[in-house]
């Protein structure tokens, strides 16, 4: 049976895919541009070839903010790439996620992976890209998944890249501000939603509605006991960002290491891992006690 432990920030699971052991060196990370926005990147060493992740950030929350969770995704077999993107939203300017991130992060990925000193050279899936995303950035990864482009996630014209292959969110979902049922997420590749149980920005009870209204399983909604909206965050209420008015009843390390575990064996099944497949659907749930979880294959 596996079993999954936690290691500092970084997420070790028994019997791990070859794909998330690396092959020789250290981490890397380092800072690079994505269509001109500051980003850095988390990956494993080695030599294997890496799926990228492509990290949304919640709104006015600075990239900095998710590098614990970054590196534990990262450490189950991917490129995490978390940018800052700044635009204006209803007036506001900001840092706030959109749709077209997913294709200048292709337009990335092929660029780096043979780009001469780039410490990733050789080494990105330059067809596999995943997304991971958090409050408005969700909210806009899971739009983007539906393949719409709709406003205020969609400034420029924007499609879902062909190298788009899944989805977890944290925080997210797409009830209507004003009541009544979810309009229907229609979308064309995996989706799974983590949810803070004491999330007091975007309610449960939202994202058990959005998962109820995601049409085409696979698809998740994970539970994290006692986190709430910034329960992927390196602590709680960033500056700049709209404050959680329920308090956290869970650690911050225990709350990253729980949705960056999920996040990633959610995001390695959509790509076809069999072995993340059989502990996602099999034993993950029985061995995590921070979790509960519900899906449809």
């Amino acid at each position: 049976m596996a079993v999954a432990t936690a290691v500092g920030f970084g997420v070790a699971v028994a019997g791990a895919p070859p794909a998330a052991a690396a092959s020789g060196g250290g981490p890397v990370e380092y800072t690079t541009s994505v269509h001109g926005d500051d980003a850095d990147v988390y990956a494993p060493g080695g030599r294997a070839r890496l799926p990228v992740v492509l990290l949304l950030q919640g709104a006015n929350v600075g990239r900095a903010h998710y590098a614990p969770f970054a590196r534990a995704v990262a450490a189950l077999g991917f490129a995490v790439v978390v940018p800052d993107h700044r635009r204006s939203v209803l007036g506001q300017t900001g840092l706030y996620a959109e749709e077209a991130q997913a294709m200048w992060t292709v337009d990335w990925m092929r660029a780096e992976d043979g780009r001469a000193g780039s410490p990733l050279r050789a080494r990105i899936d330059k067809g596999s890209l995943v997304l991971a995303g958090h409050s408005f950035g969700g909210a806009a990864g899971l739009t983007l998944t539906t393949g719409t482009c709709a406003p205020p996630f969609c400034a420029e014209p924007a499609t879902m890249p062909a190298e788009l292959k899944g989805a977890a969110f944290y925080g997210t979902n797409n009830a209507p501000r004003g009541g009544g049922a979810n309009p229907p997420v229609p979308n064309a590749v995996p989706v799974a939603l983590v949810q803070g149980t004491v999330d007091g920005l975007a309610a449960p009870s939202a994202a058990a509605s959005t998962y109820a209204a995601i049409r085409t399983p696979p698809k998740m909604l994970v539970s994290v006991k006692g986190a709430n909206h910034y329960g992927v965050t390196d602590a709680q209420n960033p500056a700049g960002a709209q404050p959680d008015p329920s308090p956290q009843a869970t650690g911050q390390d225990t709350a990253i290491r729980a949705s960056a575990r999920w996040t990633g064996m959610f995001l390695r099944t959509a790509l076809g891992d069999r072995w993340a497949a059989a502990w996602l659907y099999g034993v993950g749930d029985t061995v995590d006690g921070n979790v509960t979880v519900t899906y449809v294959r």
